[in-house]
């Protein structure tokens, strides 16, 4: 496999912002950790509250001086791109191009894509051209797009984005579609509820896809969503894990917990991670899960214990 991966693992992790100062107290756990990124998720509706976005991150972004921002994922075939190049333009002016965009179909709960007037079926192939449409819109030169979902006639949008070319956008997804189009459109892959062997597998896909578009890639980024949950024993934190994820995801998550999870002694976590490094992660980010007041003690001792244990694998940038 030779897609130009990172050469030091990054850290982040994901987190909601309820208001200004739990992002002014989220920017300064992050500097004060040494994480180097801040992630929040998407969904217009969704079984627990969750709120925009982009304003989270904007949010964030206006109290870190360091700190990257992205989604995890934003579900960009519910929007228009036109507008969504705008906003996302403007973030990436506000936090000084520290936006990552990661952005994927999402689907699991079809009544989202029903209330904004978009076929669920229909989300691979939009997702797919509103990519194209961020990058011409993105480059502030005049641009027209004839495409089947969003056509327009020639606009030039300005000002660009901080980025040259746009923040990097990195798609979700693990299905052989997704896999395709990562390959042949992405600047990178953001993956979760995935093994190691999986995430393994994926790149190699993706890597074959590029090659036969012809892309020649300077960086790749590579990332991972990581459920953990730090405990004085593998069950106890299987048992938090299963109902914390079982009241997000309105379903029984205990088997896709004990699979896709990093959970027990630090030493158990960094294990798991291990296998994720090894597979070819660079882009580490982890949902602490459990109780939103232990959060935050979730964070440092993930940072405080297990971090140093995965120096043996890969070295961990550093702020």
């Amino acid at each position: 496999m030779n897609l130009p991966l990172d050469r030091e693992l990054q850290l982040g992790f994901v987190t909601t912002v309820p208001n200004a100062a739990a992002a002014r107290r989220t920017a300064g756990v992050a500097e004060r950790l040494g994480y180097q990124s801040v992630w929040t998720g998407d969904h217009i509706a969704f079984p627990v509250p969750m709120l925009d976005p982009l304003l989270q991150m904007a949010q964030v972004a206006a109290h870190a001086e360091r700190i990257q921002v992205g989604t995890c994922v934003y579900l960009l075939p519910l929007r228009h791109p036109a507008p969504v190049a705008k906003q996302v333009a403007t973030l990436d002016h506000l936090c000084g191009g520290r936006f990552v965009f990661g952005v994927g179909v999402g689907g699991e709960f079809p009544n989202e894509y029903a209330a904004c007037g978009v076929p669920v079926g229909e989300r691979g192939a939009r997702l797919s051209e509103a990519i194209d449409v961020l990058r011409k819109l993105w480059s502030g030169e005049p641009v027209s797009n004839r495409g089947r979902f969003y056509p327009f006639p020639e606009v030039a949008m300005r000002p660009r984005p901080v980025q040259a070319g746009g923040p990097p956008i990195w798609c979700g997804g693990r299905a052989a579609a997704a896999l395709r189009r990562i390959g042949r459109q992405a600047d990178g892959w953001v993956a979760y509820v995935v093994t190691p062997e999986r995430y393994r597998e994926g790149l190699i896909a993706i890597e074959k896809e590029a090659a036969a578009a012809g892309r020649e890639l300077e960086r790749f980024g590579t990332g991972h969503m990581l459920f953990i949950r730090i405990d004085a024993s593998f069950e106890g934190a299987w048992d938090c894990a299963t109902e914390h994820l079982s009241r997000r995801y309105a379903m029984d998550f205990r088997g896709a917990a004990k699979r896709y999870a990093a959970l027990g002694r630090p030493e158990d976590v960094a294990e798991r991670v291990h296998g994720f490094l090894s597979a070819g992660v660079r882009h580490l980010i982890i949902d602490p899960v459990g109780p939103a007041e232990e959060s935050e003690a979730q964070l440092e001792r993930f940072a405080t214990e297990v971090r140093p244990l995965l120096q043996e694998v890969l070295p961990c940038a550093m702020d």
